[in-house]
């Protein structure tokens, strides 16, 4: 009777549920409530961004912008010259497509000189470009040591010598050319002064190392342009009734003498390509003694300039051994001192150089010889002959 009176008290239509079967219910309904609920947080994520990714080919990703710095270098107490070319550049970088920050880049560069197109990437051989002329009277630190008698030229840590870096700069052009090399300079004050004033820039000047004031003479020659050599006093025969002067350089010497000797000659003054012979045919000719003269020369990086006064001079073979940049003199234009003489000479020289492709002429600081060089010198220009200094025309073993 009590089942039946629980049957009437139950609802119409409704039938008795298990427990267990009304458990399994509830539980799918919390899983398909949880799902549909991280759906709906997941778009309403992607609704909620600024910029959906629904074009990804079309988003722009920007990338930092790579800056190219130059460093300059420490400053000396005394700043060293830096060839013309090797001025310090004005440089543009971009970065090339695809390349990553601190990964490799191309910078273009652009020189002060503006030598080479807008952008154009530039390399320069430091040993082939002469000292910038505005700053041309200045020592560079890094081509002088210091001597028992004064600063001696030696060659830079990079390989610089002062045979490149004290060259005065020429056109480099293959026409006719003539080199004119005028010796004696600090001898007289006056005739120093004026043989410094009235040369042409492109003539090369020769200091002898008894003169007085050969620091302020150079410093002034070379603002001026003047490419400058050392002349170094050789013994000539008949020594020492021709005596070229002191700390003269002998063949009875031992090598430390000579080379004692010719260090107080390199010492004078600094800023010069090369020292040239004073006198010396005896001196040249002998290999003992010139060996040991063309090795200083070749370590120090300086050139050997022979007045091509002797036919024994052994200066040649010598200096090809020693990697001595080397020229020869191909004639004296003032043994004669004449005016129609010494133009006679010159004359020679420009038929000289049409025919070789250059030619050197070695002269003395005499008023005469420098009034008419420099008359001479304006008017072998309009005839297209390039006056240039010693250097161009000198033999460099070290370049081939």
């Amino acid at each position: 009777m009590a089942d039946i009176g629980s049957d009437i008290e139950r609802p119409l239509g409704q039938a008795v549920r298990p427990p267990r079967a009304a458990r399994r219910i509830s539980a799918g309904v919390v899983a398909v409530t949880v799902v549909v609920l991280a759906v709906i947080g997941v778009s309403g994520a992607i609704a909620l961004r600024e910029r959906p990714f629904r074009k990804p080919e079309e988003v722009a990703v920007s990338t930092p912008k790579a800056t190219a710095v130059v460093e300059p270098a420490a400053p000396a107490a005394e700043p060293a010259p830096l060839p013309q070319a090797q001025a310090a550049p004005k440089t543009s970088g971009s970065k090339t497509g695809g390349s990553k920050m601190g990964g490799p880049q191309i910078i273009h560069m652009q020189t002060e000189a503006g030598d080479g197109p807008p952008g154009a990437i530039v390399i320069h051989d430091p040993s082939t470009t002469g000292q910038n002329l505005r700053i041309a009277h200045i020592p560079d630190r890094a081509l002088v040591e210091s001597g028992e008698t004064g600063p001696l030229p030696v060659r830079a840590a990079d390989g610089r010598r002062p045979f490149d870096v004290y060259a005065r700069p020429w056109s480099g052009a293959r026409g006719a050319r003539v080199a004119i090399v005028i010796g004696g300079l600090a001898v007289s004050q006056t005739g120093t002064q004026a043989a410094i004033a009235k040369l042409p820039a492109e003539v090369t000047l020769g200091f002898a190392p008894q003169g007085n004031s050969i620091g302020r003479w150079m410093q002034a020659a070379r603002q001026s342009g003047h490419e400058i050599v050392m002349q170094v006093p050789l013994e000539p025969f008949d020594y020492p009734n021709v005596n070229p002067g002191r700390n003269t350089l002998t063949v009875v010497a031992t090598p430390d003498e000579n080379l004692e000797n010719l260090r107080w000659v390199l010492s004078r003054t600094t800023n010069y390509t090369g020292v040239m012979n004073y006198m010396g045919a005896r001196f040249s000719a002998d290999a003992a003694a010139m060996g040991p003269l063309m090795a200083e020369l070749g370590r120090r990086g300086l050139a050997y300039v022979d007045d091509g006064s002797s036919a024994r001079s052994l200066a040649p073979e010598l200096a090809l051994k020693n990697g001595v940049p080397f020229a020869a003199g191909d004639t004296s234009i003032d043994a004669v001192r004449d005016r129609g003489a010494i133009l006679k000479k010159l004359d020679e020289l420009e038929a000289t150089a049409r025919a070789k492709g250059f030619a050197v002429g070695i002269g003395s600081a005499f008023d005469l010889t420098v009034d008419t060089v420099s008359s001479w010198v304006i008017e072998a220009k309009k005839r297209g002959i390039e006056i240039v200094p010693i250097s161009a025309v000198a033999v460099d073993p070290e370049k081939g």
